[in-house]
């Protein structure tokens, strides 16, 4: 397995140099981020834990995978790679898998407070008043429709500005020919 530096920049800013490189894999599979890892900490002259991979890519049947490694200068400017890149780059058996974040305990929500009877009881009468309430509100409805007729009534007398009013003209039987 080998390799080649494609392309590097230097982030002085950050602390870390950034760089593509292409690992050529003739006869084997694409390598995992440690043997890329391990790669670019020879080649840099880093220790591992100043390496992440960020990507690997390696196109469908190809021999050689494009890789985007970060190196930076010492463990502490390290610290600003996200928690998921860093477990990334760990191996299998000391990654931090999510079931194993959610088989940590989490704190328990409060229990809800069991209520009296009394105030059950109370949570369902107001379900009865309600049923109760609708026939009382339709023989209100029934002199409300009368209101409104009668105001209906009264706009047709007032004829509106600007339009003419034609008067109802009574239906007169048509003479057969």
């Amino acid at each position: 397995m080998s390799m080649e530096v494609v392309e590097e920049h230097v982030n002085s800013l950050l602390h870390r140099r950034e760089a593509k490189l292409v690992v050529h894999h003739v006869g084997q599979g694409t390598p995992d981020r440690i043997t890329v890892r391990k790669l670019a900490s020879d080649h840099f002259k880093a220790g591992l834990d100043q390496v992440y991979v960020r990507s690997i890519a390696t196109r469908t049947g190809g021999s050689s995978a494009l890789c985007v490694v970060e190196v930076y200068e010492d463990k502490k400017s390290a610290d600003i790679v996200p928690a998921y890149i860093k477990n990334r780059n760990l191996p299998k058996d000391q990654r931090v898998s999510k079931q194993k974040k959610e088989a940590e305990p989490r704190p328990a929500a409060p229990a809800p407070k069991p209520k009296p009877a009394a105030e059950k009881k109370a949570e369902a009468k107001p379900a009865e008043k309600k049923e109760e309430a609708k026939p009382a509100a339709a023989k209100e409805a029934k002199p409300a429709a009368a209101k409104e007729a009668k105001l209906a009534a009264g706009k047709e007398e007032k004829p509106q500005a600007g339009k003419e009013v034609k008067p109802a003209a009574k239906a007169e039987p048509k003479p057969k020919a």
